[in-house]
């Protein structure tokens, strides 16, 4: 499709130039296309990066596939494999994609659209991985804990993906060879911490309460 075209086209563009630098005229020329296409299928530049954006974090983290990872028959710790994997099984020498430099620059300049990549593409799916982790803990996905803990199981995670391939080679140079070892020690790193939480606070509270454990809405 010509929109979908046009998208990529445009998604190499504000990876490589910014937004700022990227005009409508230079995308439909890239693509080859008629100079009013832009408007025509997004309804502005603006439009059409927001959409970039959502479409990037999607290379990050797909929300149906971890939408169906909570909504899975198993067992949680195996849906927190499961979701982990996600992050951590990609090929070792794979080029980066170009949404993962799109989103490098909007985390290290945010522009006007921040807003929108977070209500559309990352709430959602933070709120589906907090239901995962607040399976694991047996508490509510609105207990405070649950965002602490989100901290320290899915951050490290995003920083090993948006590390920069080569530095990770000469600081970490084994990794990329123990890819499953490394999935492995992440869900016994982050089953043991959510099991030590759990217990802290059910010395500190009590037993979790019948029904308590319930995973956030999907928008």
């Amino acid at each position: 499709m010509k929109r979908d075209h046009i998208l990529q086209v445009a998604a190499r563009l504000f990876a490589k130039n910014g937004f700022d630098r990227t005009t409508s005229k230079a995308i439909c020329l890239a693509a080859r296309t008629n100079l009013a296409a832009v408007n025509y299928h997004f309804g502005s530049r603006d439009a059409l990066y927001v959409d970039v954006l959502i479409e990037a974090h999607g290379q990050l983290i797909d929300r149906a596939t971890i939408e169906s990872i909570a909504d899975s028959n198993t067992m949680p710790e195996q849906k927190l494999r499961a979701l982990l994997s996600q992050f951590l099984t990609r090929p070792a020498n794979s080029p980066a994609p170009w949404g993962l430099q799109v989103l490098i620059r909007e985390l290290i300049a945010p522009s006007d659209h921040a807003p929108q990549l977070i209500r559309k593409a990352i709430l959602p799916k933070i709120r589906v991985m907090m239901g995962i982790i607040a399976s694991v803990l047996e508490i509510s996905a609105e207990d405070p804990l649950v965002h602490r803990a989100m901290a320290f199981v899915i951050l490290p995670c995003i920083m090993l993906v948006i590390a920069p391939r080569e530095m990770l080679r000469k600081a970490l140079p084994t990794l990329d060879a123990h890819a499953d070892s490394l999935l492995d020690d992440m869900v016994s790193y982050a089953v043991a911490g959510l099991a030590a939480l759990a217990q802290r606070e059910r010395s500190l509270n009590g037993p979790t309460p019948r029904g308590a454990r319930q995973r956030i809405p999907k928008e």
